[in-house]
């Protein structure tokens, strides 16, 4: 059976430790998570998360959901009383504003907890995770009636949310979508049209569903500049705030997937249904992608989120399954082999996993800081940088941290050999559920495009050059130091291979815009090592002060800190020159060959 523990005092490693979150207590929330708060809301959540809901893990991944007859969707056993528990224990609202009912903490402290449930049992995890995408659209774009309306019950978790945007025809080029909405004079519109695969389109756990649903005005213009975004609810709500007759909205069927089966992915029919518009007419992909981007960090956290379960499984595994003797002498002499963890290639896929995951994790808490600043800070300056810093860094999230989550999982799998085949075992499932996160809420290569196309040259490129700016005063700060030379000069060395990069696709991308897309999947990998290998080595430094400080009985869990960073920095940050290489070839071969000739 398949194990898991939340990494507890990692995260708060990496928080008090590596990212100085206490630094952060003049904004708002933060004084209200002391870090004896902190603590004891990461011990309960990965209780929750241990305790609850990785056990319906399996269980949701071999049942499935079931559709009715009726179009109503039962989620696997123990989903639904989960929920319960979820939404009692006030997790919905963690970081959402009081006035519509949330605890107001820090975002970063929600991704911590996010992290373990996602780890602990992803299918459910999707379920409030796209509700709370949703909140955030509705509190962004939608007017003060609808905040009342709406957010209460959403935060409460009462209420879930989804978000409609895929068509049958129509996928990442949303200017070609079908969804129309007629005006019926009264404010509200009939929404007809189909979408697929939406997460979360119906399910027993919640009183009312919220879509938030992309259609076309009758008379809009063609392409992305006709579209709106519509509140949509699965029932209508009266005048007393409470679900009434049902709403012509309904799935018509569940999606058979490759994973992630405890989540119910909807074919959803719009007839006539009754909506709202949400935000101003015509402009439905910018309130959309408020909560694209929120959804895309939770995605590029779910990588984070499956590598982790998947290692831990593996590591546990290769402690206690013997085959062979170690090339350097007998381990086990009391045992007819040793175990596999004696082996340098088990070695090197589990040193590889854990340097992922362990900075990964400093990845998006760092992340998730910079979000509480943005939205958070009194200052305007420091609001406007840090949210040009998350549109610059959001690509890289979800395209790197998926990418290599999915990876992972397969280097766990192949470690249990034939039984990581057999699904008993559970590794099967965590390869088949991190698959769709290289896939949804935009697929990598679009990410990567995004990066290069667009983020890189926001603002005459302020947030890139920033970013250049903090991790080479970092490097340059520290390169006398002894202990952390074995750092700062491969991230020196990835840094200005980084730079040469960029200055590569200011010269020769607009003249050729194929350089850019032939460019995009190394230059985002290229960037999520220059910012792991940054996190490696603000952890570095944490852990060489702590052990100057005595180590308060941590010796060991430090010394592994820079052991496992320096593996990173030694095997894994030299890659940066070969993507530098792909880079500079341009897409000269890559655009060759004539399309009939594949």
């Amino acid at each position: 059976m398949p194990i898991y523990q939340a990494p507890v005092e990692d995260t708060l490693f990496v928080l008090n430790e590596v990212l100085g979150y206490q630094r952060y207590d003049n904004l708002p929330g933060f004084a209200d998570a002391s870090p004896d708060v902190v603590e004891a809301v990461l011990r309960e959540a990965a209780r929750v998360a241990e305790d609850i809901l990785f056990p319906l893990n399996q269980i949701g991944d071999r049942q499935g959901c079931t559709r009715h007859d009726d179009g109503s969707v039962t989620t696997p056993d123990g989903f639904s009383e989960a929920f319960d528990q979820y939404r009692e224990g006030g997790w919905m609202a963690l970081a959402l504003d009081p006035e519509f009912g949330g605890q107001g903490l820090p975002y970063v402290l929600h991704t911590a907890v996010a992290e373990y449930f996602s780890s602990a049992n992803m299918a459910f995890a999707m379920y409030p995770g796209l509700t709370q995408g949703a909140i955030a659209a509705i509190y962004a774009h939608g007017d003060e009636a609808q905040k009342r309306k709406w957010l209460p019950k959403m935060v409460d978790g009462a209420w879930t949310g989804t978000m409609n945007l895929t068509e049958p025809h129509c996928g990442t080029d949303l200017g070609l979508l079908r969804t129309k909405a007629v005006p019926q004079g009264d404010g509200s519109y009939r929404i007809s049209g189909q979408k697929i695969f939406i997460s979360a389109g119906e399910h027993d756990m919640s009183d009312n569903i919220v879509h938030l649903v992309l259609a076309r005005i009758e008379g809009a213009p063609e392409g992305v500049k006709g579209i709106s975004l519509f509140i949509v609810p699965k029932f209508l709500v009266g005048d007393d705030g409470e679900p009434g007759a049902r709403n012509g909205v309904s799935c018509g069927s569940i999606e058979e997937k490759m994973g992630i089966h405890g989540n119910a992915t909807c074919v959803m029919n719009y007839d006539e249904a009754t909506g709202y518009l949400l935000g101003e007419e015509h402009k439905g992909l910018r309130a959309m992608f408020t909560m694209m981007n929120e959804a895309r960090l939770g995605v590029g956290l779910q990588g984070l989120s499956i590598a982790e379960v998947a290692y831990q499984n593996a590591a546990n595994y290769a402690r206690e399954r013997i085959q062979g003797r170690a090339l350097s002498g007998v381990k086990a002499p009391d045992k007819k082999a040793d175990p596999i963890i004696a082996h340098p290639d088990v070695r090197r896929n589990l040193m590889t996993m854990r340097a992922f995951n362990e900075a990964g994790r400093a990845f998006v808490l760092w992340a998730a800081l910079k979000s509480d600043v943005a939205h958070r800070s009194d200052e305007a300056k420091d609001r406007e940088l840090s949210e040009e810093m998350m549109g610059l860094l959001t690509p890289v999230i979800k395209g790197v941290l998926t990418d290599k989550g999915f990876d992972h999982t397969v280097m766990a799998q192949q470690i249990y050999g034939g039984h990581g085949y057999i699904e008993e075992w559970g590794m099967s499932q965590f390869v088949r559920d991190a698959r769709i996160a290289m896939i949804y809420e935009g697929a990598n290569g679009i990410q990567a495009l995004d990066l290069v196309g667009r983020k890189l040259a926001v603002n005459g490129g302020r947030a890139i050059q920033a970013f250049f700016k903090e991790v080479g005063a970092f490097c340059e700060e520290n390169r006398d130091d002894e202990t952390l030379v074995a750092f700062t000069k491969p991230l020196k060395k990835g840094l200005n291979d980084l730079q040469a990069a960029t200055l590569w696709l200011m010269q020769n991308a607009m003249a050729k815009p194929d350089n850019a897309g032939a460019a995009g999947h190394d230059y985002m990998h290229l960037f999520g090592l220059v910012t792991l290998g940054y996190m490696w080595g603000l952890t570095a430094r944490a852990a060489k002060a702590g052990l100057s400080a005595g180590a308060n009985g941590k010796t060991s869990y430090l010394n592994n800190k820079l052991v496992t960073g320096r593996y990173f920095m030694e095997r894994v940050m030299p890659e940066t020159a070969a993507h530098l290489a792909r880079i500079q070839t341009g897409a000269e071969t890559m655009m060759a060959l004539e399309a009939d000739a594949f």
